[in-house]
């Protein structure tokens, strides 16, 4: 997966798939939040977490360059915090940082690495182990890994913000005013509680996006061996716009949503090859029955030489 063996995006100046994705996300977010009064909690918490989970895949194609060329308007297409606790430009810097592709899952050099060094596993107390070793079940990190994930990240962007790392300021401060905007409809125009919100809605979002990373990578000395394909259903597929097929965004990160099961179906194959058989055929439903209690592995490292 280098990046001369990626073809050139075609220059599409805008690309429709992507912005009636948008127009149905963001309708059936504020057509939820609306009428909330009227949906029972455990139906406006299933719905509302796919809707949200579903706005952060499409943050996920925003970054990539989708829907324009221009990179302000994607931006401003993708305003609206709907998770609260992510800023976009925050987002788009360390999932780019992700795509050097020789540092995938590495807990220095990889952003969205789930893995801990072994000098640090050796120093954390017991109870921070077994969180960490919880965290690698599904349940773990549908419950206490999203938790965990939120806090995590907090943390080190408030060390960020106070060493004033070039751009995280200014990116938390356009995100206040995100926030601020979607409270202000929240709150004083749907008249939702804003503690409902978090809890039917941010947290069950957050746990959902989840499922899509808990096995997208794997630590392997063979870098194409790292990325996952998991052949889902329908739902899961849309819900997290065909990213299921791991690899085949990486190989090409410029290739936009909807174009993504052509390439990959037609060269089957010789994906499983490439990514040496790291296929859930099963779907996510597999990966629930396999690992829903039991870890899918260790969370050290298994070959970084760093602290």
């Amino acid at each position: 997966m280098h990046a001369a063996s990626i073809p050139a995006r075609k220059p599409a100046t805008i690309e429709w798939p992507t912005i009636g994705l948008a127009v149905a996300i963001y309708t059936s977010f504020f057509a939820l939040t609306w009428w909330h009064a009227a949906i029972p909690w455990y139906v406006l918490m299933p719905v509302g977490a796919y809707v949200v989970a579903w706005h952060s895949s499409l943050l996920h194609e925003l970054v990539h360059g989708h829907p324009t060329r221009n990179r302000r308007l994607n931006a401003l297409i993708g305003g609206l915090p709907l998770l609260l606790w992510l800023p976009f430009e925050i987002y788009r810097s360390q999932h780019l940082q992700h795509h050097q592709d020789a540092n995938l899952t590495d807990p220095l050099d990889d952003p969205e690495s789930y893995y801990v060094t072994p000098a640090r596993w050796q120093r954390l107390p017991g109870w921070r182990r077994r969180l960490l070793s919880l965290r690698n079940t599904l349940v773990g990190r549908l419950t206490i890994g999203s938790l965990l994930v939120v806090a995590e990240f907090l943390w080190t962007q408030a060390q960020a913000f106070r060493a004033d790392q070039p751009g995280v300021r200014r990116a938390w401060t356009v995100h206040g005013l995100g926030v601020a905007a979607l409270l202000a409809w929240l709150v004083l125009v749907a008249q939702l509680p804003l503690w409902q919100y978090a809890l039917l809605i941010v947290w069950p979002a957050t746990s959902l996006m989840l499922v899509r990373s808990f096995l997208e990578h794997q630590a392997t000395p063979e870098v194409e061996h790292r990325t996952v394909i998991v052949e889902a259903g329908p739902l899961m597929r849309l819900l997290f716009l065909n990213n299921n097929l791991h690899i085949v965004h990486h190989a090409k990160p410029a290739l936009p949503w909807y174009e993504l099961p052509a390439a990959y179906e037609a060269d089957r194959e010789t994906w499983h090859t490439r990514n040496g058989g790291y296929v859930f055929k099963g779907g996510y439903a597999e990966i629930l029955r396999r690992f829903a209690f039991r870890a899918k592995e260790p969370p050290v490292h298994p070959f970084v030489d760093h602290a």
